[in-house]
């Protein structure tokens, strides 16, 4: 036991002698600590500490004590607005918002220091022709053995000073591993991490449901016979029966079932309203895609035979437009929109006297072939229309009761339609043609009927006003009314068109066969008048180019070009032989009924026709004076006539209508639009250097047809 207590205390002792001599060599390296005591305990040293009680403190039990009170923090900004109020597209009015950005940077610095072993510092190292810092290598000693840095002398110094310090500190306290060498100095961490973790209060999810009562069910069976159905079948009839005998006032039920119709129209309108747009670009996008083939066909295709054929084109048939309500009607017109070149519009009647009903206007595009983007039914069939080359949304429409009509496309019913009291035609219109605006920027439009009569028409302050060009008489013949007075017969007009540039001028042609020129200034005769067919004239064009040359076909299978007469019937003492020697340019004989006839709008040359046979026929007089240089069967059926063709303004394609409601689109083969060549290098050509180029290629043509003057022969 002796043992024990001797042996304990010498090591008390002993660790008491290491705390001391600790505490000099601390003393001795600069250490600022101070020495308590002497004292050979370590109690000695330790200071005491006396609880010093509040006099307002609580006395609180042992379980007061140990009561936990528990605090939550968050990291919602105190600062943040809890009413923020944004409007709500759906739900149209504004709502507050739940969400509020609770964020609060308090400070942000952006620095531009990059870590100098990285290779951008690398680079800009090199870019400013500063040498890479080579580490200082000291190999030394804790036992006092130093070994300086070869170089500088500086940096021998700086060796001689560490190595002293560390042979200094090797004497007090020496460490493992004296006397080895140690190899390059170990880089320590060159940035500073402090790293800091918080957890934020999760909120507790919340869950919601409801239950139904089930609907009611109940299970019920029976054997049915023949005189159960028979029983039912005759308590229906009575049923029937007299709800047939009580009396209904007319009048109620009308207005019953108009108050149902605008009820049912009404939603139906709000519900598809929403989703028109939506829809519609999804119908094109599949239409698109129903019909690839035609639409890579219509903007890649070229028929690779023309190459082989120099004097012959084909047609490519494209889109086939229908309408099932349009199927028995004829298509009586057909007109480009001037702003939208992939839409047009159509008009559809009867040709027939004896199949008269109701008619219909149609707006295609080529973006939808299989459904017209606008519709419009009418109480008369339409034998003409025109859309407003400014205004495409005004169209001018001519009926076959005789009646004129102006249509918007956002209205279903004409918006102007005049009738026997303002000046409504006799006859049926054939065909109306807008004008540009008078003085007064009024729209006005121009019609033509049977009835002999020519009309121009005036929108003045939101009234269609009537005024009448002229009448279309024939001067040689008359005839007796009942009373013996003689009647001067007027000539019925089927067809007109206004002078590119001169506006005033207009050509009229006639059931008799006649085109007639003549001027908005004259309204009692024409300035000249041909004997151009022999039957009906259903179509007088002028071309676009050339401003004294017209084409005309007409039911005696013929197309027929002209050239306007430089001396008018006024300057003339004999008119009837001049119209009757005049000869036209060109005559092309069809072998069937020319329902129409167009010029091309990228050639002076170019025109097109078509019959009453199915065919159409395209003629370029600068490749080919007498034959077409395509003809090509485009009914699908028998019997079905062509009555209309257009061009498209812009690409290269017609559109046919036919008797049975039909419209055909046609591209047309390289060899049907040859271009004049430009010349490598060149400028591209302005409108107006093309119009000459065209004037004079078809004047080069006409000089190899035109007949000498009659002076130039006798001299």
């Amino acid at each position: 036991m002796h043992n024990h207590a001797c042996l304990l205390f010498s090591i008390q002792a002993g660790g008491m002698s290491d705390i001391m001599a600790r505490r000099r060599t601390r003393i001795k390296d600069g250490d600022d600590m101070t020495d308590i005591g002497d004292g050979t305990e370590a109690e000695d040293w330790m200071q005491h500490k006396n609880l010093v009680k509040p006099e307002d403190q609580l006395d609180l039990n042992e379980g007061q004590l140990k009561e936990e009170f528990t605090r939550i923090l968050t990291a919602n900004n105190p600062h943040a607005p809890q009413n923020i109020v944004r409007y709500s597209f759906k739900e149209r009015q504004y709502k507050q918002t739940s969400s509020v950005d609770q964020l609060a940077i308090h400070f942000a610095l952006d620095g531009n220091m990059i870590h100098k072993e990285s290779d951008e510092a690398k680079r800009q190292r090199a870019r400013l022709g500063i040498p890479e810092a080579v580490p200082s290598e000291h190999a030394g000693s804790e036992g006092g053995e130093a070994t300086p840095a070869a170089g500088a002398a500086e940096g021998e110094e700086q060796a001689k000073e560490e190595a002293a310090e560390e042979a200094k500190d090797g004497a007090a306290t020496p460490a493992p591993g004296e006397g080895e060498s140690t190899g390059s100095k170990k880089l320590t961490n060159q940035f500073n991490y402090s790293e800091r973790a918080s957890q934020t209060y999760n909120n507790p999810y919340r869950e919601r449901g409801t239950a139904t009562e089930p609907p009611p069910r109940a299970t019920f069976s029976g054997n049915v016979t023949q005189w159960d159905i028979f029983d039912a079948y005759q308590e229906d009839f009575e049923k029937q029966e007299k709800s047939k005998e009580k009396k209904v006032v007319p009048g109620r039920r009308e207005e019953e079932k108009t108050r149902k119709k605008l009820t049912i129209t009404e939603t139906q309108g709000e519900d598809i309203s929403r989703l028109n747009k939506a829809s519609k670009i999804v119908e094109r996008m599949v239409n698109q895609n129903t019909f690839d083939d035609i639409a890579q066909d219509f903007k890649y295709w070229e028929d690779p035979s023309d190459e082989y054929r120099e004097n012959e084109g084909t047609l490519l048939p494209l889109w086939r437009f229908t309408y099932e309500k349009a199927k028995k009607l004829a298509v009586t017109s057909l007109c480009w929109n001037p702003k939208y070149k992939d839409l047009f519009a159509v008009s559809f009647g009867s040709y027939d006297f004896m199949k008269q009903g109701n008619g219909m206007i149609l707006f295609n595009s080529m973006k939808n072939p299989s459904f017209p983007e606008f519709v419009y039914e009418t109480d008369s069939g339409v034998m003409c229309l025109d859309l407003h080359p400014e205004h495409p949304y005004l169209i001018a429409v001519g009926f076959y009761d005789g009646s004129v009509g102006i249509f918007n496309v956002e209205r279903k019913e004409p918006v102007h339609r005049c009738t026997a009291k303002n000046g409504k035609h006799t006859d049926p219109v054939w065909q109306v043609r807008w004008q540009a605006d008078d003085l007064e920027n009024n729209h006005n439009f121009y019609s033509v009927s049977s009835d002999g009569r020519i009309v121009h028409w005036t929108i003045i302050k939101n009234e269609l006003t009537y005024q009448d060009v002229i009448c279309l008489t024939l001067p040689d013949t008359t005839a007796e009314g009942p009373d013996g007075t003689k009647v001067n017969t007027v000539g019925c007009g089927t067809a007109f068109d206004f002078h590119r540039k001169n506006d005033y001028l207009f050509l009229v042609g006639t059931e008799e066969g006649k085109i007639h020129m003549c001027s908005k200034a004259y309204t009692s005769q024409f300035l000249d008048s041909v004997d151009a067919h022999n039957m009906a004239v259903y179509k007088v064009r002028w071309n676009p180019y050339h401003p004294n040359i017209y084409v005309t076909c007409s039911a005696d299978w013929t197309v027929k070009i002209w050239e306007m007469s430089s001396k008018t019937s006024i300057d003339k003492s004999d008119t009837s032989n001049d119209a009757n020697s005049r000869k036209p340019l060109f005559t092309f004989d069809l072998n069937n009924s020319v329902g129409d006839v167009a010029w091309s709008p990228y050639s002076s040359t170019v025109f097109a026709a078509v019959t009453a046979d199915g065919k159409v026929f395209i003629y370029d007089l600068h490749i080919n004076k007498y034959e077409p240089l395509c003809e090509q069967m485009v009914a699908q059926k028998k019997k079905t006539k062509l009555t209309h063709i257009e061009f498209n303004p812009v690409y290269p394609m017609v559109i046919v209508g036919d008797d049975r409601g039909n419209v055909t689109s046609l591209k047309l083969s390289p060899n049907l639009r040859k271009m004049p060549k430009e010349k490598k290098g060149a400028p591209p050509m302005d409108p107006k250097q093309k119009e000459e180029n065209e004037i004079a290629k078809l004047e080069k043509l006409l000089s190899m047809v035109r007949e000498p003057p009659v002076d130039s022969v006798k001299k």
